[in-house]
């Protein structure tokens, strides 16, 4: 699997990335890592539609909450109010904890055989340790958000 978890620095029009666990880099802008994971999301879907199994059913699931995680980020940026804002990004934690469940299900279960299932699981894990702290700060009253 190739991930190209990269963005571009709107004021420097150069690539920034940042090293995850395992040394992959990934970008910073939540909002866009949100995005490429959907879309690593979408291919593994794709995978799991064209099987008979149980791995379709559980495949509709990890869609719904795994393109929801960035649906949430995105909606967070809009909000009306910090309590809204704070909202939007528990809902986006509790969509990449049930994304990371499914994701564990499908490994587990045998359902995906793809190696490159243990880097999406990765980059859940990580997206709901980095969404929880941006609520943490968001209610200490932080400006780094």
């Amino acid at each position: 699997m190739r991930c190209s978890w990269r963005f571009r620095d709107k004021e420097q029009g150069k690539s920034k990335k940042v090293k995850g666990k395992n040394g992959a880099k990934r970008p910073r802008d939540i909002k866009e890592r949100t995005f490429r994971f959907a879309l690593e999301i979408l291919r593994l879907c794709k995978e799991l539609d064209e099987r008979p199994d149980v791995g379709r059913t559980l495949g509709k699931q990890l869609l719904r909450s795994g393109t929801s995680i960035g649906a949430n980020a995105e909606e967070a940026q809009a909000g009306q109010s910090k309590a809204d804002f704070v909202s939007k990004y528990a809902i986006a934690l509790k969509e990449a904890r049930e994304t990371l469940y499914w994701l564990r299900l499908l490994k587990e279960s045998g359902s995906l055989r793809d190696g490159s299932i243990d880097m999406v699981i990765q980059e859940a894990d990580e997206l709901s340790r980095i969404i929880g702290s941006i609520i943490v700060k968001a209610k200490q009253g932080s400006d780094d958000t």
